[in-house]
């Protein structure tokens, strides 16, 4: 990242998140389920070295931590836990938001390995958003007593993005998810998430829709997952636009949407 880029992203996390990063910290947004053991990773991840306030504007807790690996700092920004990220909640809002336009350089997304199912949703939502995603399928050690048996490589080369085992309260997988979460923030590993296909007729209107929404954002947002929030309505995201990014660009897509 340029020096000019990374002061851009400083003033956005400052200004519209409430977060201070350290100039050369790699930022990473920590994403998942309620009661799927996040908190319990965020801990170990970062011990003693976190502080918690709340988002701007917002009535919900903002917890940061920071580790050190592989002699590069990182800043782990606690999301709000949150079974999609539609924007149907507050919280929900918050995650999105911060995924979006707080530029984190890798999201970890935290599972419960007794539950898998039912938590890969918001998983598949964050990797329509970005690439750079790590799932952390923790819990692995109730999975075991209940002799659910999860084949970690196929779920990796199922979802194209790296797959990291643990049982965070025993410490157990946190020193291949440090490593992981090096490999990606850095870019020393690359990552191909899965695509949902949705119906014929939306794939459609997104493939019409997806050239000039690249030309608004210029690489701000990934074009696709625009195009399925315009077609959604999703009027809420719009908003969100017009508040971390331009007014000029927040009238252009208004006009994309009701073509």
């Amino acid at each position: 990242m340029s020096m000019q880029t990374e002061n851009h992203r400083g003033r956005i996390l400052r200004e519209h998140f409430g977060i201070v990063a350290e100039p050369g910290q790699y930022i990473i947004a920590l994403a998942g389920n309620p009661n799927v053991g996040k908190s319990t990773v965020f801990n170990a991840l970062t011990g003693l070295r976190q502080h918690t306030g709340n988002w701007p504007g917002k009535t919900v807790d903002n917890a940061q931590g920071s580790f050190t690996y592989s002699n590069k700092p990182f800043l782990l920004v606690d999301l709000p836990g949150t079974y999609s990220i539609l924007a149907h909640s507050v919280e929900e809002q918050v995650a999105r938001d911060f995924i979006c336009f707080g530029q984190p350089d890798a999201t970890l997304i935290v599972l419960d390995a007794t539950c898998l199912e039912r938590n890969l949703n918001l998983a598949l939502q964050v990797m329509e958003i970005t690439p750079n995603v790590i799932v952390c399928v923790n819990l692995m050690d109730e999975a075991k007593k209940k002799h659910i048996i999860i084949d970690i490589p196929a779920l990796e080369k199922e979802l194209g993005v790296p797959v990291v085992a643990t049982a965070a309260r025993k410490n157990e997988g946190l020193g291949t998810l440090r490593e992981t979460l090096y490999q990606v923030s850095t870019g020393v590993r690359q990552c191909s998430p899965r695509q949902l296909v949705y119906s014929p007729a939306v794939e459609m209107a997104v493939e019409q829709l997806v050239p000039t929404i690249q030309r608004l954002i210029d690489h701000k947002l990934n074009p696709r997952w625009v195009a399925l929030r315009l077609l959604d309505g999703d009027t809420a995201f719009i908003e969100s636009i017009k508040r971390h990014l331009d007014l000029q660009f927040k009238n252009a897509l208004q006009e994309v949407a009701t073509v």
